[in-house]
């Protein structure tokens, strides 16, 4: 549910491009919270702003967008909105591995806008489910390990069956509420 308007960090070198972006965002019902002349301040703003949606010109001093939008995307700061005169289909994917989830080319409108800014955000909605998902499966993969290392142990050292020795875990996880990973771990742990 969405509380409030959505908040921007913009992030351009070229002070009246930067002017005419921060209004028409303004005039959609966003609200720009940061605005910066360099990809350095752009971080910075990010991390300190934790806006919706970060927008990042190319090619700016100091620091340029692309390195920029990596660092906002490594750290999971925000989505990156890539805002450039250039067209050319290597700094397109130049955008695309650092991250970027929209791309407008100069000059553009105001309702070029708002289609860039939600459609980045649903990616990166879904990006952070799906990441979310992964380390899910990642900690059940992982506990699963532990549980068969302990069955193994427990078949091979009171010679239990397969099953008898996972009866044993399970036993073990009802009668102190725990789950059958955190009985495993012990079970190894005491060995």
């Amino acid at each position: 549910m969405l509380v409030g308007p959505r908040t921007v960090v913009v992030a351009e070198d070229e002070a009246l491009i930067r002017m005419d972006l921060v209004e028409m965002l303004g005039e959609l019902g966003y609200e720009v919270v940061g605005q910066a002349g360099d990809g350095e301040q752009a971080v910075a703003l990010a991390r300190r702003l934790s806006p919706d949606v970060v927008f990042l010109d190319v090619a700016m001093p100091i620091r340029d967008g692309l390195s920029a939008a990596e660092e906002i995307v490594a750290a999971k700061l925000a989505p990156v909105v890539m805002v450039t005169a250039f067209s050319q289909a290597e700094v397109v994917a130049k955008a695309a591995s650092a991250g970027a989830l929209g791309y407008l080319v100069k000059p553009f409108g105001a309702s070029d806008l708002t289609p860039a800014i939600e459609l980045a955000i649903a990616r990166w909605a879904q990006l952070q489910e799906l990441e979310a998902q992964v380390a899910n499966l990642q900690e059940r993969v992982a506990a699963r390990e532990v549980v068969e290392r302990a069955k193994m142990w427990l078949q091979s050292e009171l010679g239990l069956t397969e099953a008898a020795a996972f009866t044993w875990l399970r036993r073990q996880a009802t009668d102190g509420r725990l789950t059958l990973a955190e009985v495993a771990a012990r079970v190894l742990a005491d060995t």
